[in-house]
């Protein structure tokens, strides 16, 4: 018998409230609905069909959670580079899409072992990361991910422990050197234990199959799965939850960061040009507002948002192109309308609009203000004679 097609267009958000583990995060998803022999299928691609997948439902605190493990005659201390690995991905019959992000992943996971040990990432030894049960996570995860029709991939903060733990490389401190080098960038924040919380696969996984840290997005929930982790006695129960859900139609959330610094000692001619570097550098908004500085003295207020990857290089511009010594920033969940890029032809030529869905399904256009401005002057015209065009254009036509 067939099975049916997966959904599509899924959105999926990691609630790492514990940390984040391959096994953790392939329980989650086996826990959604996810048949086990997706799992098993993909490890025989890989001619790994004597690997043997155990399941367990346990209870991790309050929470009942699936734990998962793999162990068979590959499960040995045998090296392996990354190169066999990508070669052992890449010749299997797994689909295009879960043999790139594996490998995907897989590459993140050399990097940064390249990088901690100064080695070319193709001669890397994986060691413990290259045994069947990572291969078995890494490929299980991005098999299952296709299975449940999932588009996108979004997770919170991550929990991060302290202490040591033993390696092939000896005794490392924690976070492991690999797993900081995989969150670079990726917001963080301390777990209060001494144990490993995010092993460096789970890092690997995340870092390259999420395209968003923060607060749960906006979506109509339709399931959730917990993948359990060691049985440890901490502040919270050590799982991983996974909460799959439709995208809202109406609103998007993610999350931005927000520089702030106050400048009363700058001139205010050079105030323009900051503001146009910063946007060219990828802010998203820039704002001044006046202040009332100490001793009286009249101030701006310089806010700038942005996305969280972009954070150094916009404050690194506030502090090279102003004369702040400082720069303040924090990060923030944000909710925005969803909205479609689209281009319409009018009279005046081609011009940008953003269409935002109402709740009553009417599409409200809103042109791009620079393709405006730069036609109306082409053209001689009013701006608002090339909104209105532009407007009514979208009005008529199927966003591209």
């Amino acid at each position: 018998m067939t099975e049916p097609a997966p959904e599509a267009g899924r959105l999926l958000y990691l609630d790492c409230f514990s940390g984040a583990a391959g096994n953790m995060l392939l329980g989650a998803l086996l826990e959604l609905g996810v048949p086990e022999s997706v799992v098993r299928d993909s490890l025989a691609t890989l001619g790994l069909a004597d690997v043997r997948m155990h399941t367990q439902r346990v209870m991790r605190g309050a929470f009942r959670a699936t734990w998962l493990e793999f162990e068979g005659p590959d499960r040995t201390p045998e090296e392996r580079r990354f190169e066999q690995i990508a070669e052992l991905i890449d010749k299997s019959a797994l689909s295009a899409r879960v043999r790139r992000q594996s490998l995907q992943v897989f590459e993140a996971l050399a990097v940064a072992e390249g990088r901690v040990h100064g080695v070319d990432p193709k001669t890397v030894h994986f060691h413990e990361v290259g045994a069947v049960d990572a291969i078995g996570d890494i490929v299980g995860v991005c098999a299952a991910l296709e299975q449940l029709g999932v588009d996108r991939v979004t997770a919170s903060a991550l929990p991060l422990g302290t202490g040591t733990v033993e390696s092939s490389h000896g005794r490392l401190p924690l976070p492991a050197p690999a797993t900081v080098e995989l969150l670079r960038g990726v917001p963080t924040r301390p777990a209060g234990v001494e144990w490993e919380t995010v092993t460096p696969t789970g890092a690997a996984l995340l870092r390259v199959l999420s395209d968003g840290f923060g607060a749960m997005p906006a979506l109509t929930p339709a399931g959730q799965g917990f993948g359990a982790g060691r049985d440890r006695q901490g502040p919270v129960p050590n799982v991983l939850r996974a909460i799959l859900g439709e995208p809202s139609q109406l609103f998007e959330s993610d999350v931005v960061v927000q520089l702030e610094t106050n400048l009363d000692d700058m001139n205010p001619e050079q105030l323009p040009f900051l503001v146009e570097r910063l946007m060219e550098d990828g802010a998203l908004d820039v704002s001044l507002s006046p202040l009332a500085m100490k001793k009286g003295r009249p101030g701006q207020l310089l806010r700038v948002i942005g996305r969280p990857e972009d954070r150094e290089r916009l404050a690194q511009r506030v502090l090279l192109d102003s004369t702040a010594l400082g720069v303040r920033f924090q990060e923030l969940p944000r909710l925005k309308r969803a909205r479609e890029h689209a281009q319409v032809d009018t009279r005046f030529g081609r011009i940008g609009v953003v269409v935002l869905r109402s709740p009553d399904g009417r599409r409200s256009p809103r042109p791009e203000f620079e393709d405006c401005a730069r036609a109306a002057r082409e053209a001689s015209v009013p701006i608002d004679e090339v909104y209105r065009a532009a407007a009514e254009a979208a009005s008529e036509e199927s966003p591209e």
